[in-house]
């Protein structure tokens, strides 16, 4: 099945898969660990021993001080979820997208299958993606992708609304599968964004903490 989308050169999208048969993709922490590592090592054009980097028990800071060339994407937000996973991503040399979401999936597929003893397609089909060709719509999906994690401990919130505000605001912070703590300032660092390529919206994390508190009262009227 061709896919309805051509990928140009710096412009921005919203990339997005799930397990095939909406199954889990990550069963356990190590799993989502795994993932955000592959995040970064996989947006590489070169090849890239990914089992010598895991051999090594390099954690996602350690990555910090490992050199890429050729990155083929720049990603201003992601968050996991137990079945799928959502990306904001800027396509940054000519099939960098394509390449990199295939080395992903990939390499993922191929951890769990045999973590798991399993066999066949982890995801399905081919990944989603939609273009962002709108700056109102770009800011919206920094609010949506990151308040996605919030269905996990209240589905209904959108119809019927958040009740306690600050359980939810907490859970996001401690939230570890997604770039929201880098935009509140929990985290100081990130080494798989690059939010230099992305419009600078939040220029401070009291402001990025106004806009998700504000969508999550927006969305749930």
């Amino acid at each position: 099945m061709l896919r309805k989308i051509n990928f140009v050169t710096d412009n921005y999208y919203h990339v997005y898969n799930r397990g095939t048969d909406k199954r889990k993709i990550f069963l356990e922490e190590k799993d989502y660990t795994r993932f955000l590592i592959l995040l970064f090592l996989c947006n590489n054009s070169r090849p890239l021993d990914i089992k010598r980097v895991f051999r090594k028990g390099l954690s996602l800071t350690n990555l910090c001080n490992l050199k890429r060339e050729n990155i083929l994407v720049d990603i201003g937000a992601y968050c996991l979820m137990p079945n799928h996973f959502h990306l904001l991503i800027k396509e940054k040399i000519k099939n960098g997208i394509s390449n990199f979401i295939k080395k992903l999936c990939t390499a993922y597929a191929m951890y769990f299958n045999k973590k798991n003893e399993r066999t066949g397609g982890l995801f399905e089909g081919r990944f989603k993606a939609e273009l962002i060709d709108t700056d109102n719509y770009l800011k919206y999906l920094f609010a949506y992708i990151h308040l996605n994690p919030v269905k996990l401990i209240k589905p209904d919130w959108k119809e019927n609304g958040i009740g306690d505000e600050e359980r939810v605001i907490q859970f996001l912070d401690n939230y570890q599968w997604s770039s929201y703590a880098f935009f509140t300032g929990k985290k100081t660092e990130d080494p798989i964004l690059n939010t230099k390529e992305f419009p600078n919206y939040f220029d401070n994390f009291n402001k990025f903490q106004s806009f998700i508190n504000d969508w999550l009262n927006f969305q749930a009227k």
